[in-house]
């Protein structure tokens, strides 16, 4: 295909990816009342314990503001199979039909583990906001910025769902030839210690056990991923060898 028609095809898939991104973002758009019903209820938890927790929406815009970012945020999350699939069925007309399956199960497997991460977050925050919330004076009152609420949440997901793609990322660098599974074995010790220290920095609460919580599905992934890797080198390793032995009987 010539570079100009590669530029057509590629201005098409990104103005339907845009219509799919409008079309989730209306979708959010009438989700976001009970979307944010489900972000304050640990709020209303608070409150009913007999201590004060509100958010403030501290400018006349700020509400319309913040329902437009939610909109768009859910536009592109709703949207998500639909904008990627066009990247994808850009880039397929190139691959063969091997390459095909192999990006397409990356994908399916990338967003799989990008939901549960993100639903594994969505767990531990109304736990999280009652924990450290907890901290405030009794005499005091826990009026927190609306936007940096919906922030916290938002980037939370954001946070556990990219740490969840982990093991995605290793296997297409194994599949790519660049790391072996047996060097990403010999790095365990390291990936355990980047797990706990990653789950330490990302954990919105306080506490250890939250922390393990978080960091045992990582480790566990890297494993999964490390053995996956392992078995496709097994693979490429036999077919090599047939190869070679092919070769030698035919005294090439």
């Amino acid at each position: 295909m010539p570079l100009g028609d590669h530029l057509r095809e590629l201005r098409r898939r990104i103005l339907w990816a845009a219509v799919g991104i409008v079309i989730g973002a209306v979708a959010g758009w009438f989700l976001y009342d009970p979307l944010i019903g489900a972000m304050t209820a640990p709020l209303a938890v608070i409150s009913q314990d007999g201590r004060e927790a509100a958010l403030n929406f501290g400018t006349v815009g700020s509400a319309f503001d913040l329902k437009v970012q939610i909109a768009v945020f859910l536009g592109l999350f709703l949207s998500s199979p639909w904008w990627i699939g066009q990247l994808w069925m850009f880039v397929t007309p190139g691959l063969t039909r091997k390459e095909r399956l192999y990006s397409l199960s990356f994908i399916l497997s990338g967003a799989v583990l990008f939901i549960a991460g993100g639903a594994l977050a969505w767990w531990v925050l109304p736990h999280a906001v009652e924990a450290l919330t907890s901290f405030t004076p009794v005499s005091a009152l826990n009026l927190m910025d609306a936007r940096t609420y919906f922030n916290f949440f938002m980037r939370v997901i954001l946070v556990f769902g990219v740490a969840f793609l982990l093991p995605v990322i290793m296997v297409g660098v194994n599949f790519l030839g660049v790391v072996s599974g047996r060097t990403y074995l010999k790095a365990w010790r390291w990936a355990v210690i980047g797990a706990f220290t990653f789950a330490a920095f990302a954990n919105p609460l306080p506490d250890a056990w939250s922390m393990i919580a978080l960091a045992l599905p990582i480790c566990f992934l890297f494993f999964g991923a490390v053995a996956v890797s392992m078995l496709r080198d097994r693979r490429v390793a036999k077919r090599r060898a047939a190869t070679a032995a092919a070769d030698a009987a035919n005294g090439l």
